[in-house]
């Protein structure tokens, strides 16, 4: 195959001119790892770079980069998006143009961009989604931020424990069992793509650039005047409805959001939004629960109960539907250990990440964070210490069900904490919520880390040179999310600016299982039942009839449109009806261009907002 790419004067690694790995090796465990070894590690990973600075330095700029969308997109709609694919291509594009302006005299070989990924993965991804779940509902709660230096910890700490956790999964899931990873199969595809046709990546990143330079210009068009323009004309066509529960509010964001989520999610949550503030919003109102003329802030602390435990019951149930993932996930575990006590070392075993470091890395991780937990939230040493063993197992499902159904359930895992704690610590919210946090946050990054080891194992890469790669990424990741994180949310009020639909559906499920329900009002009770019976319906009906449940909502999208205002349900829908028609009308375009235009538009809009925000802010303080 030959390459329009700057490296096609080299010769093609092995990764390009084969197909990857899909079909897997048969025999013994020593076997298949052998085989993998030799067909696909050798002519790839054992001749070309990989763990460079330029791929770490890269990866962990870009990566603190594409943070701050994601923390901002989180706050605003309780949605995060991996990075790594995105920043692939901006790495690949822009180390093209270095070398064709001379600044560097080669470009990044597709393995180092598969480290770069990795760090860029843990900086973007890893870290961000505990400070808009946990910390943020801790925010809530108690109306204070944690210490600054005890966040940092923290978040740094939980992605610790949980890139660590992964060491002894990968070699039995990735190598052994071969499961396998339906994202992972589209990055490594990609990357092959991107570097076997030049041309066409070239084309994907300037569809990436134009489109966040659009969203940017609109982002800045709106705030300096055009949203004033809009409200106004809605204040004479919707009337006493404006800025009540229906309004239109135009911001890209959401736009590009269900470009990327698809039809079914994006149409729920329009059906979902729909019911909750046009028809459930009024009824309150009608019985004076809420007074006339409510707005989102007051309506949202009566909407979110019914919705979160719709989107809890949903995720649960759906989890426990997966046991025999669960099953493997245990049996397994034993294996997953014994693979370490061999005497010599095979020649996977030199490459792969020690166990050693798996066990430093939770040792220390658990003293840390027990040490965090009971200075900060007078959480008991032992309830820290329960915590972190009930997030290696659930991280370990976790794990085996992203892999083999696409799905990261962090926020089921966290769910089922939240439960566990509630019945340990009935009355301790704090507990409740930081023990769940740890358990969500290290089964992401567990989750995270393994999709990426994915990748690399496909495309013949040293594991434990990403393994490193990631574990560079949380340093400068934790620094610029929390410093974000900060400066975006300063205060408790400040965070009623965002919809904040994680961090409020977190804070509903502390303070429900950690005070009980006797404290809430008895139609936030009858919602909470009304939600759950609904998410329950919304996953057995798809599962057992599933003519019929093609037509239903999905509980996720449902449940997440009581959380954020109704406008931002409907451009998420414009978004996936623009995407469809994209899919339908220009069907080859659409599959080479649609990711990176709707990524742009995300990044664009997202930074825009947050440098808005930040210029609101400073202009405040003088």
């Amino acid at each position: 195959m030959a390459s329009t790419s700057p490296q096609s004067s080299s010769p093609l690694p092995s990764c390009l001119e084969k197909p990857l790995p899909l079909d897997g090796f048969q025999g013994t465990p020593d076997e298949v790892e052998q085989q993998w070894y030799d067909q696909v590690y050798l002519g790839s990973g054992d001749r070309m770079k990989q763990l460079t600075w330029r791929a770490v330095i890269v990866g962990m700029l870009l990566g603190s980069i594409l943070s701050l969308t994601n923390l901002y997109a989180n706050l605003k709609m309780g949605w995060s998006f991996g990075v790594a694919l995105t920043a692939g291509i901006i790495s690949f594009a822009l180390w093209n143009a270095f070398v064709r302006l001379g600044i560097s005299k080669s470009p990044m070989t597709i393995l180092e961009n598969t480290c770069m990924q990795s760090a860029a993965s843990s900086a973007g991804y890893s870290t961000g989604g505990t400070l808009t779940s946990a910390v943020a509902a801790l925010l809530l709660l108690t109306g204070q931020h944690m210490p600054l230096g005890t966040t940092f910890a923290w978040i740094f700490f939980i992605a610790v424990l949980g890139v660590t956790m992964a060491i002894p999964m990968k070699r039995q899931m990735i190598n052994i069992e071969q499961i396998r990873f339906p994202d992972s199969i589209a990055t490594a595809e990609t990357l092959k793509v991107l570097y076997s046709e030049g041309k066409k990546a070239a084309g994907q990143a300037k569809a990436l650039l134009y489109s966040a330079l659009f969203a940017a210009a609109n982002a800045i068009a709106m705030a300096a005047g055009g949203e004033r323009w809009l409200g106004t004309v809605q204040q004479h066509i919707l009337g006493n409805w404006y800025q009540r529960t229906i309004f239109f509010k135009w911001d890209l964001m959401f736009v590009g959001a269900g470009a990327l989520v698809g039809m079914k999610t994006s149409l729920s949550l329009f059906i979902g939004g729909t019911v909750c503030w046009a028809l459930y919003v009024p009824w309150l109102e009608s019985q004076k629960l809420l007074p006339a003329g409510a707005g989102y802030r007051e309506s949202v602390s009566w909407t979110l109960w019914g919705g979160t435990a719709c989107m809890v019951v949903a995720s649960i149930v759906a989890f426990l539907f997966q046991w025999k993932s669960i099953v493997r996930s245990f049996s397994s575990l034993g294996a997953m250990f014994s693979l370490s006590k061999k005497r010599k070392l095979t020649d996977v075993e030199k490459i792969e990440t020690p166990m050693s470091w798996f066990l430093t890395g939770q040792l220390i991780s658990l003293g840390a964070l027990g040490y965090l937990a009971h200075t900060s939230f007078n959480v008991p040493y032992w309830m820290s210490c329960i915590a972190v063993v009930i997030s290696f197992f659930l991280a370990l499902v976790v794990c085996r069900i992203t892999g083999e159904a696409n799905i990261t359930p962090t926020g089921a895992m966290g769910k089922v904490t939240q439960l566990i704690f509630g019945g340990i610590a009935p009355g301790h919210v704090t507990a409740n919520l930081m023990a769940a946090n740890i358990t969500s946050g290290a089964s992401s990054s567990s989750a995270d880390l393994l999709v990426d080891l994915k990748v690399g194992y496909l495309l013949g890469a040293n594991p434990r040179k990403q393994f490193i790669a990631q574990f560079s990424g949380i340093f400068l990741g934790t620094l610029v999310s929390v410093l974000a994180f900060r400066s975006m949310v300063p205060d408790a009020n400040a965070l009623q600016a965002f919809n904040a639909p994680g961090a409020r559906t977190w804070a509903a499920t502390a303070e429900a299982l950690g005070m009980g329900f006797s404290h809430l009002h008895s139609i936030k009770v009858l919602s909470i039942i009304a939600g759950g019976i609904l998410g329950l319906i919304l996953v057995l009906i798809p599962r057992y009839i599933p003519r019929t449940g093609k037509w239903l909502p999905t509980p996720i999208g449902f449940g997440l449109a009581w959380a954020i205002q109704w406008n931002d349900s409907f451009l998420f829908f414009t978004g996936a009806v623009l995407g469809w028609a994209a899919d339908h009308l220009f069907k080859a375009k659409s599959r080479e261009y649609k990711v990176p235009t709707a990524s742009g538009i995300i990044a664009g809009a997202a930074l825009t907002g947050m440098a808005i925000l930040m210029f609101s802010i400073y202009q405040a303080a003088l």
